[in-house]
């Protein structure tokens, strides 16, 4: 069932997803996905740089060998799936400081020059706005 989202520039992480390659979720039964959402929460709070940013969360992104993965998107901009995160602030933060600068890009790219460091390496996909494909 489908429920509705923020329609502007957002964080959607999966909220099941395992906690790593070899754990599904850590000692407190808490799965990477939960913690990851709560990371994330934690630090769009804690700056308010990060206010135009949602932080959304949904069951299984279908990334299941890439643990830890979010969507990061925008209407009428290319999105991005990233997986293989820690589920941890420095990710979040990483994850949250990406999605502000593609935020502000034209259509969703954003130089690699301005990517953070905790992103690169962790692109698994980019899948074209609804009604346009990249040429």
């Amino acid at each position: 069932m489908l429920k509705p989202a923020a329609n502007g520039p957002a964080v959607i992480a999966c909220n099941t997803c395992r906690l790593s390659d070899d754990m599904r979720e850590n000692d407190d039964g808490q799965r990477g996905g939960a913690l990851l959402v709560e990371a994330l929460r934690r630090i769009q709070a804690s700056d308010p740089a990060y206010a135009d940013v949602a932080v959304e969360e949904m069951p299984c992104l279908f990334a299941c060998q890439s643990f830890c993965t979010v969507h990061v998107r925008c209407p009428g901009k290319v999105g991005y799936v990233m997986g293989k995160f820690a589920p941890d602030d420095d990710a979040a933060r990483a994850i949250l400081d990406y999605a502000r600068v593609y935020a502000d890009s034209d259509w969703g790219q954003v130089p690699y020059k301005q990517w953070p460091q905790g992103v690169k390496g962790h692109f698994l996909t980019r899948t074209p706005p609804e009604g346009f494909i990249v040429e």
